[in-house]
């Protein structure tokens, strides 16, 4: 046996295991560890297939399916070309599986959104009675009243519609948030629904496991206790992988006793170097380690080293691209190749380099929007991607096809039914779109660059598209009155959104195209699971601005606080366990070479750590001028 193909098969074991485990005659629920690069998602496969080839039948007449879930739909979409839209194997997101259990249990529906609205209102009146007259109590009343209206208008709403993909804006839809709330309570409070999920699906296979929300992987933990012969729950995933804030923490300590552990040891992804290097970086958390494969490249990993006050940051990182191309001799390094793949630590570090931040940094700190900002899929976000991106550059570059595409696609102006009402009069409702659209096109070509909140009140006069509720407390044109920044204005989602919108349309087009993961930058969400050829990792704690990462003290150069050993003592996450993840994530992705840029506030003393601790040798940190 050669070594490539002993390098193919050197975790069969593991894939053996998981075979046995989806028996439908004595099924076992397991929790697969799967590290940076290791072929998981062609285990998953591979095990659906043998499953179907082996008792497909028994699942086609007793009407039951496999159920997988995965963590993007274009992951959907590569998962279902591979098992060739096998009939019986339903794939889909998280939230288009969580839709499809609760779907049609109106009732229940109705019940759950009136308590989880009254008590939103609740806590707005509070904040509302301590607060002090500003445009946030305004805002705060206008949310108010949205809500109850909301609220009251829930008896004539007869069936409830929700789309895991679309802004959900309609009277009668739900939100995406609200959907993963209720699955996870409803499959704990209701016995029926446990016994329909698993009467339907006797097997559920989660990818990227790690961060399914934890409420929700809590409750299908709770399933599988009630049913362990009848239910196999199936986890792929890594630990070490989880980048969302809701993911559940411990999650391999929570899994029982009686589950089979399989493990996959080879990376088939990284060259040699990189291995050494993420085995380096998690050996402190799970002593879990890989191998390479036997014809692996060696590659190239470099640290350029920078205190934090240098005058150009994007002139360094040039530099240091500069230096790989002539240490690898790879040319495709050099900068403005579109060769390298950036990766920051922080997201807004991705979005001060990439030209976003006065857009991102309001609602990216504002932690329950975090994971719908970074997934492109908020409330509120859609408005300005969906609708108002593609009809502004149509209408920036005079293109007639793609602006009637845009108002058909989703303008009130020119719904069917509206047009239908009108009869002769179709030709005035033409003649309000083209004014519509002249009016946002003059705004656009202004020599002012026209922010998001003047184009959210042009679209709101002209009725041009319909505002979302998360925005119309700032459709009013309020007079600041000097006393409008709130303490905790901050920390709400009316006060994020306030400052959001302050930003310039332009800064729209770069956020969406770093969320699709189309631009030299990337997110952590949006590379799971890819590689890259050359990876540039940045990072910076100055510019991350938050307790939430520390690579000082993940390195050692900044002491831990009070609250890390409290945490650490408590078994919570902390700063450095989230440092240390994204790090491992980030420079995972290399295929060839990886550089690391490290702006550090002491960079030596980084330096003496990282060798002491074997991540880099000396010959491979490079201090880079000020």
């Amino acid at each position: 046996m050669t070594g490539v193909i002993a390098d193919d098969v050197f975790d069969a074991e593991a894939d053996e295991i998981i075979r046995g485990c989806l028996d439908l005659t004595a099924v076992r629920s397991f929790f697969l560890y799967a590290g940076a690069g290791s072929g998981k998602t062609r285990s998953l496969v591979q095990a659906v297939r043998d499953l179907c080839r082996r008792q497909g039948r028994q699942l086609t007449l007793t009407g039951q399916k496999v159920a997988v879930i995965t963590y993007t739909n274009a992951a959907c979409d590569e998962i279902l070309q591979r098992l060739e839209f096998d009939p019986r194997v339903d794939v889909s997101t998280i939230h288009a599986f969580a839709w499809s259990l609760i779907r049609g249990y109106d009732a229940d529906i109705r019940r759950w959104l009136d308590a989880n609205l009254l008590a939103e209102i609740a806590e707005l009146e509070d904040k509302q009675a301590r607060g002090r007259a500003s445009k946030a109590s305004v805002e705060r009343a206008q949310s108010i009243e949205s809500k109850t209206r909301r609220r009251q208008g829930l008896p004539a709403i007869t069936r409830f519609v929700y789309s895991p993909t679309g802004d959900n804006r309609t009277r009668d839809s739900l939100n995406h948030a609200e959907v993963i709330a209720m699955t996870a309570e409803f499959l704990t409070s209701k016995p029926g629904l446990r016994r329909l999920l698993v009467a339907r699906y006797p097997v559920l296979l989660i990818d990227e496991s790690q961060d399914t929300a934890r409420r929700l992987m809590d409750a299908l933990l709770g399933v599988q206790v009630a049913f362990p012969t009848q239910f196999c729950l199936g986890l792929f995933g890594d630990t070490m992988q989880r980048i969302y804030a809701d993911g559940k923490v411990g999650l391999a300590e929570a899994i029982p006793e009686a589950w089979a552990r399989p493990r996959k040891a080879m990376n088939h992804r990284c060259p040699k170097r990189v291995i050494t290097l993420i085995n380096k970086i998690r050996a402190e958390a799970d002593g879990q380690a890989q191998r390479p494969r036997s014809n692996a490249q060696e590659g190239t990993v470099r640290l350029f080293l920078s205190p934090e006050a240098v005058p150009s940051k994007s002139a360094l990182e040039a530099s240091a691209a500069a230096r790989m191309a002539e240490l690898t001799g790879d040319e495709a390094w050099l900068p403005g190749r579109d060769g390298v793949k950036t990766l920051a630590l922080e997201h807004l570090m991705s979005a001060r380099r990439f030209g976003f931040e006065r857009f991102f940094g309001p609602l990216y700190r504002y932690e329950p929007m975090r994971t719908g900002l970074l997934g492109g899929n908020g409330s509120g976000l859609g408005f300005f991607t969906r609708e108002l991106l593609p009809l502004a550059n149509a209408l920036v570059v005079g293109d007639r096809f793609a602006i009637a595409s845009a108002i058909r696609r989703s303008s009130p102006l020119l719904d069917r039914q509206r047009l239908a009402t009108a009869g002769q009069q179709q030709q005035a409702e033409l003649a309000r779109a083209k004014a519509a659209c002249d009016g946002l096109r003059a705004l656009l070509v202004a020599a002012e660059p026209p922010s998001l909140r003047a184009l959210l009140r042009h679209v709101a006069e002209t009725n041009l598209f319909v505002i979302p509720d998360v925005l119309q407390p700032f459709v009013p044109d309020v007079p600041a009155d000097g006393a409008d920044a709130e303490d905790d204005d901050a920390s709400t989602e009316g006060g994020a959104w306030r400052r959001a919108l302050d930003a310039p349309f332009s800064e729209i087009e770069r956020y969406d195209r770093y969320v699709r993961g189309v631009s030299q930058f990337d997110t952590h969400q949006g590379v799971k699971g890819r590689e890259f050829d050359r990876v540039m990792v940045v990072i910076s704690d100055d510019e991350a601005g938050g307790f939430l990462f520390s690579y000082g003290k993940l390195i050692g150069t900044k002491a831990k606080t009070r609250t890390d050993i409290e945490n650490e003592t408590a078994g919570n996450d902390t700063s450095i366990d989230r440092t240390r993840r994204l790090f491992y994530v980030t420079c995972s992705r290399a295929e060839k070479s990886l550089a690391i840029v490290y702006y550090s506030d002491n960079p030596g003393l980084a330096r003496a750590n990282l060798i002491e601790r074997g991540w880099f040798t000396d010959g491979e940190i490079e201090v880079m001028p000020a």
